[in-house]
């Protein structure tokens, strides 16, 4: 604003910045000077939002970044602003990595890989996610991906040993556990899987591809569609086969 001659500047500055230009009411400034703290007022009010953004969580750098952009902050302050709180501890990436791997141990069943991926989806340096990963010990993954296996196999139970094997490899490379655990807990599946699981498997499916297939088909054809669909689901040509005799000699005695 203007006073005859001499022109004036009213503008908001936080105590910090007050204290270190010893600034006063009606206080005569020059051009240059005043740049700079109007400069240092804007990076002051970015820290103070950062701050109350890392009040909630840890956060990474590049979900700073991420926020002070979204908060309209001029794009060349933020390396300043993001190099003080790392100097002053309150950033870190690979203590947030380390945090993000013990809570994501604690509180859900997802496998390393799942994990260390969310991390680099962060902002983690992949280099900086290997190491904190290394948290995930072969110990919890195999304790982790018994209990998921567990769960899994009572939704299972009418599916074929094979398809069941299937299943829960797939499932567990998709949860993001490592082959060798995949591998050693599908050899404790296979131990614990019955003969008589798989037949009463067999006699669910079939069943079901009977009731699918029995309006338009019968005799060899409809047979054969169901020994087709038999295999599919991954039973032995063996118990294939004698369901079907089974299937065969109850329709006979049925007939009579």
């Amino acid at each position: 604003m203007h006073d005859g001659k001499k022109e004036y500047y009213a503008f908001s500055v936080d105590e910090p910045v007050l204290a270190k230009y010893m600034l006063h009411k009606g206080m005569e400034l020059d051009e240059k000077t005043l740049a700079n703290i109007e400069k240092e007022a804007d990076l002051y009010k970015a820290y103070a939002l950062t701050i109350q953004y890392l009040s909630y969580r840890m956060r990474t750098k590049k979900e700073i970044r991420d926020y002070l952009i979204k908060k309209e902050i001029f794009e060349d302050a933020i390396p300043d602003i993001i190099d003080r709180l790392v100097s002053e501890g309150l950033v870190n990436d690979l203590e947030f990595a380390k945090m993000f791997t013990r809570t994501r141990i604690e509180t859900s069943l997802k496998g390393p890989a799942v994990v260390k991926r969310e991390m680099i989806e962060k902002g983690v340096a992949r280099e900086l996610a290997e190491e904190a990963i290394q948290l995930y010990t072969y110990e919890i993954q195999y304790e982790k991906a018994s209990k998921l296996i567990e769960k899994k196999l009572n939704q299972t139970q009418k599916d074929s040993n094979v398809k069941v094997q299937q299943k829960l490899q797939q499932f567990m490379m998709q949860k993001g556990f490592s082959s060798d655990i995949i591998q050693e807990l599908m050899q404790d599946v296979k131990e614990k899987q019955g003969d008589e699981q798989e037949k009463q498997a067999i006699v669910h499916q079939g069943e079901k591809l009977k009731r699918k297939y029995q309006r338009r088909y019968s005799g060899t054809e409809l047979s054969f569609k169901i020994k087709t669909g038999l295999y599919r689901y991954g039973f032995s040509s063996d118990l294939i086969q004698e369901y079907v005799d089974n299937w065969l000699t109850q329709d006979e005695e049925e007939s009579f």
